[in-house]
């Protein structure tokens, strides 16, 4: 058993902070922006909560933090009431925020400035994969501190691996991304190709899935896209904020993305449709508007 802090209690983290204190069985301390939230988790599952990012991570040997974004994950662990305030020495932060690798590489030498070890660990695998502890975790720092830090991370995911130095998770998590923007594109497309054509999507669904088009995707959204039925789930927002990342990264190491970059003007349409909230596989919505 270690003791833990987890602060961000979003639809990931709260169940992800759940993980760690039920089936890890660790000492969970919480902390959240909104005080009823972090009130709420400890009546559900024990534990404590912090009224600071400092104060839940006071003497903690794992800080773990899931926020919105860089300036977020900044004010949660560097800021003034932050977790590097309070961290004991040798303690270890695992950021699981999808951030940029900028933010991770700083605060990676701030932190060890500190006597403090941090890690980059952005995951993949939705609300579903946090509920259900089977995210995938994708790692960057320093291999033996990956190694502490494994076994406690395990507590919420299916695969966790190290993906290089301080800021390779992020750029991992980049690549996840920018490989589901493509495909799910690919994926209305063809729905709403097969819709127009007088198919039944089901059974379409069910014979190609079989084969070199089959994907998570596919098996998990096309009876959303075929539905029109897209208000749960990772939301336009949030993959608008990534692929921003994605694209600000390769303007400065040269890569070129021109489908990404065409894929994020579409869900900009997708957010001009009052669609910001809704989930991904809301692609087809546009589609949909665009033939009528």
């Amino acid at each position: 058993m270690a003791s833990v802090a987890f602060l961000g209690l979003g639809v990931m983290g709260y169940p992800m902070a759940a993980h760690l204190k039920n089936k890890g069985g660790h000492d969970v301390t919480v902390y959240n922006r909104s005080t009823a939230k972090a009130e709420k988790w400890v009546a559900e599952h024990g534990g404590s909560f912090g009224k600071t990012p400092a104060e839940a991570a006071q003497g903690k040997d794992f800080v773990f933090s899931c926020v919105g974004n860089d300036d977020d994950l900044r004010a949660v662990a560097s800021g003034p009431e932050g977790a590097f305030q309070s961290m004991k020495k040798g303690a270890i932060f695992i950021d699981n925020t999808t951030a940029s690798a900028e933010v991770a590489r700083e605060l990676a030498a701030e932190a060890a400035g500190r006597g403090l070890a941090f890690l980059d660990a952005p995951v993949s695998g939705g609300q579903a994969g946090a509920e259900n502890g089977v995210l995938t975790v994708m790692v960057g720092g320093e291999q033996a501190v990956f190694d502490r830090a494994k076994p406690v991370i395990e507590a919420y995911a299916r695969m966790v691996g190290l993906m290089g130095a301080a800021g390779a998770g992020q750029l991992t998590k980049m690549i996840n991304q920018i490989c589901i923007a493509g495909l799910v594109q690919g994926l209305a497309e063809g729905i709403h190709f097969g819709k127009k054509a007088g198919l039944d999507i089901e059974k379409v669904v069910d014979v190609i899935s079989k084969g070199a088009a089959g994907s998570w995707q596919m098996e998990n959204r096309h009876k959303a896209m075929d539905a029109g039925k897209y208000d749960f789930g990772f939301a336009v927002d949030w993959m608008r904020k990534d692929l921003g990342m994605c694209l600000d990264e390769a303007g400065c190491n040269g890569a070129s993305l021109p489908v990404t970059a065409l894929v994020d003007q579409f869900y900009k349409d997708v957010q001009n449709m009052g669609g910001g909230r809704w989930d991904t596989c809301s692609l087809m919505a546009r589609l949909d508007k665009l033939g009528g």
